[in-house]
């Protein structure tokens, strides 16, 4: 059966957008037919994979709207068994246009449930907001994964999003859990990355992801060249612990070692 997991926090700047695309494709790597769903206004999933997002027949936002259906929307990238709903600013546009659809934080679930069965997993890449569109990724979503930089800033508004959460659980979707907490950016010559890890630690526990993600200047510049890091630099620190990252999620999801 397959699963959906949303990559949400509201604050930007975390590695959110690097971490769905890496870990979608370290986890197709592994044989997991995955489908990555750019729900971001911004796009940058999209051109994270080369794809010109000015100038697509469709994307996430006409599949929301009933303009197009699943199998135009998808696409399929440079790395086996990895598929890709694409976005752009069109998508800015479901906010307000939402607003008067009946039922409409669960258009996104309702988009998807006629091929969540197809693919092993379906990773939704989230805006770094509360608003409805994160909302219809909540709502669709199995689990959450939540990208978190080893700073103190990182700590502000995460109370907000684990509120948002919890009336999501409590109203629109009970069965969603924590899948985990990704550690981005850390850096560990830093006193303050330690100190925010601790923190987290305390408020996490075993929920956070043991292999921390590494400030990389490969990770920042493979989507410059519109491919993951696996093709850019396979033997850069980047590479490697979304790699181990996905073995640890796989292991987490299947108990696969």
């Amino acid at each position: 059966m397959g699963k959906i997991f949303t990559f949400s926090n509201q604050k930007g700047g975390v590695g959110k957008t690097t971490t769905a695309i890496n870990l979608a494709a370290f986890v197709a790597k592994q044989g997991k037919k995955t489908l990555l769903v750019d729900f971001d206004p911004q796009g940058n999933t999209t051109s994270g994979f080369g794809v010109e997002k000015n100038q697509l027949e469709f994307n996430v936002y006409n599949l929301l709207m009933g303009e197009c259906n699943e199998k135009q929307a998808i696409r399929s990238t440079m790395i086996e068994n990895l598929f890709l709903i694409p976005s752009n600013i069109d998508l800015a546009a479901a906010e307000v246009d939402l607003v008067s659809v009946p039922f409409r934080e669960s258009v996104l679930k309702r988009a998807l449930s006629s091929i969540k069965e197809e693919y092993d997993y379906i990773f939704i890449d989230c805006p770094p907001s509360l608003g409805l569109i994160t909302l219809n990724a909540l709502v669709s979503a199995d689990a959450v994964i939540i990208p978190i930089q080893s700073e103190f800033f990182a700590l502000e508004g995460l109370s907000q999003l684990m509120n948002t959460i919890k009336i999501v659980k409590q109203r629109l979707n009970p069965t969603l859990y924590i899948n985990g907490v990704i550690l981005t950016m850390y850096d560990t010559r830093t006193t303050m990355s330690k100190q925010v890890t601790e923190e987290l630690y305390k408020y996490f526990g075993d929920k956070i992801y043991t292999v921390p993600v590494p400030r990389n200047v490969k990770l920042v510049e493979s989507p410059s060249f519109g491919v993951p890091i696996m093709l850019h630099a396979p033997h850069s620190n980047g590479a490697l612990a979304y790699s181990a990252l996905a073995k640890q999620f796989l292991t987490r999801e299947e108990g696969e070692k």
